[in-house]
């Protein structure tokens, strides 16, 4: 089995992070499906604490990932960035969305998102 990827916790401390067990719960899928998704890119994961965890930002209040996270993702991937690129960028604040990447995403599915996370590949 290939190791899980991790970004560095580059997140600020008060942005609340999920362990993988309890990812699992909220997707109600067993840990190994999440760590499957992680391997596949539908979620980046960070290390805080020596434990791997996921942004609460990245599931939604009924139990999904977030609408557009995995595209998005994968075209960060493609413009070349690491897992620690892709946390620090979707969450940080940008005054032309407004606000962070992953709000717009949580607001609206992130078709504008991904088109700015394209646009950085240029």
């Amino acid at each position: 089995m290939s190791a899980t990827p991790s970004a560095d916790d580059v997140l600020d401390p008060e942005v609340e992070v999920l362990t993988l067990p309890d990812v699992a719960e909220r997707l109600e899928l067993a840990v190994t499906k999440v760590r499957q998704a992680l391997r596949d890119g539908q979620l980046v994961a960070v290390r805080r604490d020596g434990t791997l965890r996921v942004p609460a930002a990245f599931i939604t209040d009924d139990g999904s990932i977030v609408k557009g996270l995995p595209g998005t993702i994968t075209v960060l991937a493609d413009a070349g960035f690491t897992p620690d690129e892709m946390v620090r960028w979707l969450f940080t604040a940008d005054d032309s969305l407004p606000g962070r990447p992953i709000d717009a995403l949580r607001a609206t599915g992130g078709r504008e998102v991904k088109r700015r996370a394209q646009a950085l590949a240029l």
